[in-house]
């Protein structure tokens, strides 16, 4: 069943064509990467898709409502939520006071802030001032400032960046534990960690959707293969 629908998504920078008529569909329950070379227009797409920027041209549909309009506050509401590429945490206040703001609108903060920070293994680092956590826990708790508004989209951009091995581990067994509940998309350059976790990727190439199916799919793609994967690109 679909959660989210995008048709015709453009949108032009001056001469470029960061998103250039780009269709998306994401089922209710899976975990849908989105890949492609430096500059292919992956983070303009999701900052479309939550509202953070206008497309010039196209439709998107959430859940059968056109939400193409809304801006990213009116999206939060309705269940899409967004974590940054560079993490967007408030350094000075606490771990608690972080999510408590993302939960603004509970009526009880001291029982869901806790039940937020257990679900990402922060319950120990409430006290904590954010800025002094390690770079890995910094990520893990926007992951939970995400996770603290139930959202039904939760979009990832780049979630590992700066991540060591042991906790890309961590994070990809949280991933999983979202599922069916919350629909992931996922902007990732760490390829090992896509094709383990995605049930099907959608890769972009200068601005436009060059494929979409299965890891296995996208690996036998000789289109991908040309543009993507057969070359050097380090990231996604």
């Amino acid at each position: 069943m679909t959660l989210l629908e995008a048709k015709g998504l453009t949108r032009h920078f001056g001469g470029i064509r960061a998103v250039d008529g780009v269709d998306l569909t994401l089922r209710r329950g899976e975990i849908h990467a989105l890949i492609g070379p430096n500059g292919a227009g992956k983070t303009t797409l999701v900052s479309i898709l939550s509202g953070r920027i206008a497309p010039q041209s196209g439709v998107i549909r959430f859940e059968g409502e056109d939400i193409t309009a809304l801006p990213a506050h009116r999206r939060v509401t309705r269940g899409v939520a967004y974590t940054f590429q560079i993490t967007s945490i408030y350094p000075r206040l606490s771990v608690f006071d972080n999510v408590a703001l993302a939960l603004r609108d509970s009526r009880d903060l001291a029982r869901d802030v806790p039940l937020a920070l257990a679900r990402t293994g922060l319950e120990g680092f409430a006290d904590e001032t954010a800025g002094e956590l390690s770079y890995g826990h910094q990520r893990l708790l926007e992951l939970t400032m995400g996770l603290a508004l139930r959202p039904k989209l939760l979009i990832l951009d780049e979630p590992t960046q700066g991540l060591a091995n042991e906790d890309i581990a961590g994070f990809k067994a949280l991933v999983r534990s979202l599922v069916p509940e919350t629909t992931v998309l996922l902007i990732e350059h760490n390829m090992e960690v896509v094709m383990d976790l995605a049930d099907r990727i959608t890769v972009l190439n200068f601005g436009r959707s060059l494929a979409t199916g299965t890891p296995a799919e996208i690996r036998a793609n000789p289109e991908v293969q040309a543009a993507y994967l057969g070359g050097d690109h380090a990231e996604a």
